[in-house]
């Protein structure tokens, strides 16, 4: 989001522009659990089975079950394609973004030009996602996707807003948005970022954390939750500590100057 909102032009309608962010990418949302729910309970009748029996959570459930539950639908041979289509869609888009958001970093952290962040940031991605086509590759999958979304983008998004909450003038923020925007944004804005965003998070990863540590995931072994799962999170960790510490070598130059 920072990376995208950098390009916008500096008198963008901040507020709208976030407001038409949030509605679509959870409207889109709710309509996919929908439609999603929909499928499982058809699948479900059609086994005679209960809901919980047939569900399959993490890349189980875009790649086994619901495969199977569109096989049981009508016209398979439409609808099949048509899901693994938007799937396909929606995998290009989301990696599009990412590389963006890396590459945009890249470019602002170590005074790159586009293409050079952007042949290294998709060189090294090429590299190291080959690992998901081999045999393991789909386990391999389950784990990482379970502790980036559950630990690590969580662990990011409460610093985040504790940085934005506490070591900035959120008054002059919003003061600023709303000069440039539509519709003002009132002091709940403030309390939000400080206060109850900070202590949802804190819930929703704490839970996450005692859930993992008693329970483990996935059936997994010890062992590979501590490599593939907490090593993946401690590696991007020591990566992102490592890259902040990078001085760009325009700074270099006025601090020589």
């Amino acid at each position: 989001m920072l990376a995208y909102s950098s390009y916008l032009p500096e008198k963008s309608d901040v507020n709208n522009n976030a407001l038409m962010t949030v509605l679509i990418n959870c409207g889109f949302s709710i309509v996919a659990g929908v439609l999603i729910f929909s499928i499982l309970g058809y699948m479900a009748a059609e086994q005679s089975k209960g809901i919980t029996d047939v569900v399959s959570g993490g890349v189980g459930l875009a790649f086994v079950t619901l495969p199977a539950a569109i096989n049981l639908l009508p016209i398979p041979y439409i609808l099949g394609p048509l899901f693994f289509l938007a799937l396909v869609v929606a995998g290009l888009s989301s990696h599009i973004s990412i590389i963006e958001a890396v590459t945009s970093s890249i470019m602002d952290k170590l005074n790159v030009t586009r293409q050079k962040a952007a042949i290294a940031v998709c060189g090294v991605s090429f590299v190291v996602s080959m690992a998901f086509a081999t045999n393991g590759g789909l386990l391999l999958l389950d784990l990482v996707d379970y502790f980036v979304n559950n630990v690590a983008l969580l662990t990011s998004c409460l610093l985040e807003l504790i940085v934005a909450g506490w070591l900035v003038k959120l008054s002059d923020i919003r003061q600023y948005v709303n000069r440039v925007s539509e519709f003002n944004v009132g002091q709940w804005m403030e309390i939000c970022i400080r206060f109850i965003s900070p202590i949802m998070l804190v819930v929703i990863l704490v839970k996450n954390l005692i859930d993992t540590f008693n329970d483990g995931y996935g059936g997994y072994a010890q062992f590979e939750l501590l490599t593939l799962g907490w090593g993946l999170v401690a590696a991007m960790l020591v990566v992102g500590i490592i890259v902040n510490s990078t001085t760009t070598p325009a700074r270099d130059m006025e601090t020589d100057a």
